[in-house]
């Protein structure tokens, strides 16, 4: 591994803004989805943890770009954690009344844990808060890329994709693959290690595309 970072050096910057550049590209597949629920005028079949949830994790890893000082990472993350505030607040205005106490309490969750963590990186010792955060990151991001297949058995009960963000997917797959050429190039376990294992769960979500169709098949009038 060692070899191949040094090899790839003088393609850090330019790896590193490409990267940058397909997450920012990546966060508007959001939109996507957005507009399935506008179509369907009720957020009713849609999680909103790929929004909350990418709320806390842009702040986690805006925070593990500035204590590894790597400028691609933060103005990523900068413009993530926007993005993502506006999907929230938009999921938000379509979401039923009777469904808004589930929604505030994901957003309590997802808020309190990461103030927690906050204050975790602030108080760990310098030498190992890296290391240390980064781990406890890449486990956040893993669990939230995986968070749609916590629903595989009703897909295979419907036998359909339907609500599953097909172009999030799709998308977070090939940055995925960027971030991990740019982990191989700065030599950083947790980077290539978490993008790795990303790419995997990406790629097992789309896999399911191929075996489901993306709406549920109209059963025959008796």
């Amino acid at each position: 591994m060692e070899a191949i970072s040094q090899a790839l050096q003088p393609h850090k910057e330019f790896v590193g803004n490409l990267a940058a550049l397909v997450t920012i590209l990546q966060m508007f597949s959001g939109c996507f989805v957005c507009n399935d629920i506008r179509k369907k005028g009720s957020s009713d079949g849609f999680s909103p943890m790929p929004f909350i949830g990418g709320c806390g994790l842009s702040v986690l890893f805006l925070q593990h770009a500035l204590l590894m000082n790597d400028p691609a990472m933060i103005q990523a993350n900068v413009v993530g954690m926007g993005i993502s505030v506006i999907y929230t607040v938009f999921f938000f205005f379509y979401t039923p009344r009777a469904s808004q106490g589930d929604f505030w309490k994901a957003i309590g969750m997802s808020g309190a844990l990461t103030a927690a963590l906050l204050v975790y990186a602030k108080y760990e010792d310098p030498a190992l808060v890296e290391d240390r955060f980064g781990l406890i990151v890449t486990v956040l991001l893993l669990m939230l890329i995986a968070q749609p297949l916590f629903g595989l058995p009703e897909i295979i009960r419907k036998q359909s994709t339907e609500g599953l963000p097909f172009a999030m997917i799709l998308s977070g797959t090939v940055v995925g693959f960027m971030w991990l050429l740019y982990g191989v190039i700065l030599n950083n376990t947790f980077v290539i290690l978490q993008n790795l294992v990303a790419v995997v769960l990406s790629a097992i979500q789309l896999a399911l595309f191929v075996i489901y169709p993306s709406k549920p098949a109209k059963k025959k009038a008796p």
